[in-house]
């Protein structure tokens, strides 16, 4: 593992060299192994390059008669050799590197080349290779260039002068290396924070499904408690009248709540159906609306009086007030009333119910549900069966409230004293 260099990045695995796309796309499985096109064009313009520019270095040179005769021949060979080996740079750059040494030190015509060689070293060696190359180069060069000028007094020229084009061919290559390092990094940096934007997403839905489910319970538990109370009065009367212990009901009777239950059952089913869609709608599109209004509280009361429930709804509250409130606190309240009105009709049918609703801006809101309780509960005995059949309760709505009044930042207590269970809300209202 390259020293200074994170564990499990593409360009530290000294097991095999990195392609450019590896070290700047090591997050991405679907790119190829091979080099991209994008890689061959630029192998073909640095090839292109540095024999044009090397061809003008040695034509400078010649026309100077720097060079002796037995270089000046072997020149443009050693030249073309550097050249050619930057085809296979990326993946063998250590033996590039042995390859273009001695070009690099007697040919003149192979300064280009060598530039781009030692970048490579740079870049795609571990630094301890890097650093022992560039210096098999320092010490190579400076001796070819005394041998190659054959004065004396030109070996401090020389040897700046290498010195100089190895040291900044070197530090491209970091700078180079340092920006892919970053890239890479700015890269898992983005793959963290999509995954972590995604476990978000996962738990804003789950959040909202849990949501859904607890709305089907109360929306559902109110319309079957209602077709509960119907179908169950209808078949305790009809009992009733068979065994002569009372009236025969009429055909209008038995029509007339026939439709009632037929109505209560047809309104489930729309309701669950609306449920249904908003667990299926796509990501992205509108919702689908689900949310009761206060206002709706007229309507439940109503429901519930032609169950034969008597119910008392108080409202101190105005219009313009309850505009000013924003919808999930509409649900909550809505709710909260729904539940008290079951509750009701389950453990203590035919008891009178008030529904209260007081409050205003910067003062809080108070929703309270009443009812008688039965008389049995009253004497301390334990609560007898339902002659309708009821269907008994879950035991899970007064939980599931209490938790959306919590979200809601308010509080929801239940007692029952002097023979009168009070269901009660406070909800903040902030003021104007």
């Amino acid at each position: 593992m390259a020293e200074g260099c994170p564990a499990g990045w593409p360009m530290c695995r000294p097991s095999r060299p990195a392609y450019p796309h590896r070290m700047t796309n090591g997050l991405d499985p679907a790119r190829p192994a091979g080099r991209t096109w994008r890689d061959r064009a630029v192998d073909a313009v640095l090839f292109c390059a540095a024999v044009f520019l090397g061809m003008v270095v040695l034509g400078v040179v010649k026309e100077q008669g720097d060079l002796p005769g037995w270089a000046a021949e072997l020149d443009p060979l050693l030249g073309l050799v550097a050249c050619c080996a930057l085809w296979w740079r990326r993946g063998f750059p250590l033996a590039v590197a042995l390859i273009g040494l001695p070009a690099v030190a007697l040919a003149t015509s192979a300064l280009p080349a060598g530039a781009v060689i030692v970048t490579n070293l740079a870049l795609r060696l571990r630094w301890r290779q890097a650093l022992l190359m560039l210096g098999a180069y320092v010490v190579c060069m400076v001796p070819s260039g005394l041998l190659l000028s054959g004065a004396a007094d030109d070996l401090w020229f020389d040897a700046a002068f290498s010195l100089a084009y190895l040291l900044a061919a070197f530090a491209s290559g970091n700078a180079l290396r340092s920006r892919r390092l970053l890239v890479e990094r700015l890269r898992v940096d983005a793959e963290r924070a999509r995954a972590e934007h995604e476990r978000r997403l996962a738990d804003a839905r789950r959040g909202e499904r849990q949501a859904i489910a607890r709305e089907m319970h109360d929306v559902l538990a109110h319309r079957v408690s209602l077709l509960s109370v119907h179908a169950g009065a209808l078949a305790y009367r009809t009992r009733q009248a068979e065994a002569g212990a009372g009236p025969v009901l009429s055909g209008a009777e038995v029509a007339e709540s026939a439709e009632v239950i037929r109505g209560n059952a047809h309104q489930a089913v729309e309701e669950l159906q609306e449920v249904l869609h908003l667990l299926r709608a796509e990501a992205g599109g509108e919702p689908v609306s689900l949310l009761p209004r206060i206002a709706d509280i007229d309507g439940l009361v109503a429901d519930a009086r032609a169950t034969g429930q008597p119910v008392d709804f108080r409202t101190e509250l105005t219009a313009d007030a309850v505009r000013e409130l924003r919808g999930q606190m509409h649900r909550t309240v809505y709710r909260v009333a729904q539940e008290g009105l079951t509750n009701a009709r389950k453990h203590a049918p035919g008891t009178p119910v008030t529904v209260r609703l007081a409050g205003g801006p910067g003062g809080g809101l108070t929703v309270e549900v009443r009812n008688g309780l039965p008389a049995e509960v009253r004497n301390g005995l334990p609560a007898a069966p339902r002659a309708d059949g009821a269907v008994p309760g879950t035991g899970a709505g007064l939980t599931g409230l209490a938790e959306r009044v919590r979200l809601d930042g308010g509080t929801l207590d239940h007692t029952a004293t002097d023979g009168t269970f009070t269901l009660r809300a406070r909800l903040p209202w902030p003021a104007r």
